[in-house]
């Protein structure tokens, strides 16, 4: 039985030889990071320096881009220093902290995604008393409680989860996972994995059910409703429910991944569903967001063009 103490470092099985093109995949990974990087920065620029865009819906997305910068930070740096190295080892402390990064990340994602759904929810369906019930207090609790609610659970877990006895140190990953971690372990594991799982459920059941009765209500608005109505929440909520979704099949790959037997995938396709959710949410949400939202379009169109100049 070997002392958590002891494991200084774990060592990432799932790379595999990719000879010279390795300098490739250095350079896709590395392209899609200074995307991701520009592409969020640029849209929190834009929606913190025009006070035109100091509304609810663009503060809940400035939360939004600010989560995948720090999701993105947390894994991309970490993959392109292993796809350049002969040796895919990381230290135990650094495991155990970007599993932190990257769960935090996930779990603000998903209940930052609820928020919004239920600020549409009082945009369509509440319209006179949005100004009342939305204010400037609320927003700030409700982004306060999605970041410090999500940093607690980890931390928590974290406590739960560093003091266990560890009979190995292999991780069939490309990142540190915290299923995979707990794996390892010989000791007894019932209160992390209870935890884990009241904790997830409890994410994504409240999450889900501020979703699905927020939107039950916007759809019976929108058959009930006039035309306007109808387009108004077609063209607020389709980038909304994009993103929900891009998320939600993301982090369903992952959990199958963790709760089941995927030996028999190829390893490149395991490699390519376990960084889904890490990777297309923060590509996808500012070119939706950036490219559905006129006001977000035209201002971040004069902010590049008064830079360029």
């Amino acid at each position: 039985m070997i002392n958590s103490t002891k494991i200084s470092y774990f060592s990432l099985v799932a790379y595999f030889d990719t000879g010279v093109f390795k300098y490739l995949y250095f350079m896709v990974i590395m392209s899609l990071y200074f995307f991701i990087v520009s592409a969020n920065v640029l849209l929190i620029v834009v929606i913190c320096m025009n006070r035109s865009l100091h509304e609810p819906m663009y503060l809940f997305l400035c939360s939004l881009f600010v989560n995948e910068l720090f999701g993105s930070t947390g894994l991309f740096p970490f993959l392109l220093v292993q796809i350049l190295s002969d040796i895919h080892t990381v230290s135990a402390s650094f495991c155990f902290l970007q599993i932190f990064c990257l769960y935090t990340y996930a779990s603000v994602e998903y209940l930052n995604l609820a928020i919004m759904s239920y600020d549409r929810y009082l945009a369509i369906c509440c319209p006179l008393q949005y100004n009342t019930r939305m204010t400037s207090k609320k927003i700030g609790t409700l982004i306060a409680i999605t970041w410090l609610y999500s940093c607690f659970v980890m931390v928590v877990w974290l406590s739960l989860a560093t003091p266990l006895q560890l009979c190995g140190n292999i991780i069939d990953k490309v990142f540190c996972a915290a299923h995979s971690v707990v794996k390892l372990a010989c000791s007894n594991t019932s209160g992390s994995n209870m935890y884990g799982l009241i904790v997830s459920f409890g994410i994504i059941f409240i999450a889900l059910n501020v979703i699905l009765y927020t939107y039950l209500h916007i759809l019976r608005v929108c058959f009930s409703g006039s035309k306007q109505t109808r387009q108004k929440a077609v063209s607020t909520c389709t980038p909304h429910l994009a993103s929900l979704l891009n998320f939600s099949l993301g982090a369903s790959f992952e959990i199958l991944q963790s709760r089941f037997d995927m030996s028999r995938v190829p390893n490149m396709i395991r490699i390519l569903l376990s960084l889904y959710f890490l990777t297309c949410p923060p590509l996808f949400n500012p070119v939706m967001y950036g490219l559905k939202m006129s006001k977000i379009r035209a201002l971040s169109k004069s902010l590049i063009s008064n830079v360029g100049y």
